[in-house]
């Protein structure tokens, strides 16, 4: 694989580093309409902690009816035992959570919805019945010593409802702040979101008392925005952003959600900016591609597609 690589020109105001969290083998591979077999996954949570990445998601504890291609949490989990990079994964509720903690894991992470369209579909649930739902999960979790995330979907659009309310955003994040979680990741579920958007929803969540420092950005490129998003959101001082490997993935319950944000494509950008992420984007293409060989079609990424193009 190539090593190309952009001229570094830092911007001001920005973060010095960027933790990428990692989504590919959770957020990613639970849209593929064929189950990818459980040592493929193993072999791609490994490859891309080996490039760097330092936070994996690695699976989910949702009911296998609800989510058939991550059925093999169980199994799957032991063979990441030695992997070098954090390995958080999603738990719906008590019983996912009981399940996580038999194996292990030190970190989970919730899926709540900032609107009531979205908490139905996704949840069969009111927003705030979800908040309570998730309540004793997100205790019991920080008993047990585990760091807690929060994911938050459908913060800047909603395909039943449009454009979301900024206050109504605010109290969802604020609610699953209040409850114990260590870190909140802003959804823009079907990319919606334009850069304006992301720094006033920021500015407000600041003024309700919840900083940058404790937010994530999780951006679709339904619209080609996911990158000026972000670099937005960094602007405003967060300094961690979800991303995807090989852009692999969207959401089941939103069909117009394609997909996230690609990992190289951000990298691409950060390395540009000189801002230190601790991956190797090389090691990281030749992942992706070799993921896309698995699942039988290129990879979505423009980075991805440039320097394998090269290499070829």
């Amino acid at each position: 694989m190539t090593t190309g690589l952009p001229m570094r020109v830092p911007a001001p105001g920005l973060p010095a580093r960027v933790r990428i969290h990692e989504v590919g083998p959770r957020d990613g591979l639970q849209n593929e309409k064929n189950v990818v077999p459980t040592a493929v996954k193993a072999e791609f949570v490994r490859r891309l902690a080996d490039a760097g990445l330092g936070t994996v998601e690695a699976t989910s504890f949702v009911h296998p009816k609800w989510v058939p291609q991550l059925a093999d949490a169980e199994e799957l989990f032991p063979l990441l035992a030695g992997v070098p990079a954090r390995l958080p994964v999603l738990v719906p509720n008590e019983r996912g959570l009981d399940r996580a903690l038999a194996l292990g894991a030190r970190e989970i992470a919730v899926f709540a919805s900032a609107t009531e369209s979205f908490a139905r579909a996704n949840l069969n649930r009111t927003v705030d019945e979800a908040l309570a739902m998730f309540r004793p999960t997100v205790t019991r979790a920080i008993e047990h010593g585990l760091k807690v995330r929060g994911y938050l979907s459908m913060c800047f659009g909603d395909p039943w409802e449009g454009a979301v309310p900024v206050e109504q955003v605010v109290r969802v994040t604020k609610a699953l702040a209040d409850m114990g979680c260590d870190e909140l990741s802003l959804g823009d579920t079907i990319g919606v979101a334009t850069p304006g958007h992301v720094e006033q929803l920021l500015a407000a969540l600041a003024e309700a008392g919840v900083p940058a420092s404790r937010l994530a950005v999780h951006f679709h490129d339904t619209y080609g925005q996911a990158l000026s998003n972000t670099l937005a959101a960094l602007r405003c001082g967060v300094g961690t952003v979800d991303a995807s490997a090989g852009g692999l993935g969207g959401c089941p319950y939103a069909k117009s959600a394609t997909g996230n944000l690609a990992t190289e494509d951000l990298v691409w950008m950060l390395d540009g900016l000189g801002i230190e992420t601790g991956v190797d984007l090389a090691a990281l293409t030749a992942t992706s591609v070799w993921m896309a060989d698995q699942l039988g079609r290129p990879s979505p990424s423009r980075t991805v597609r440039a320097l394998s193009h090269k290499e070829s």
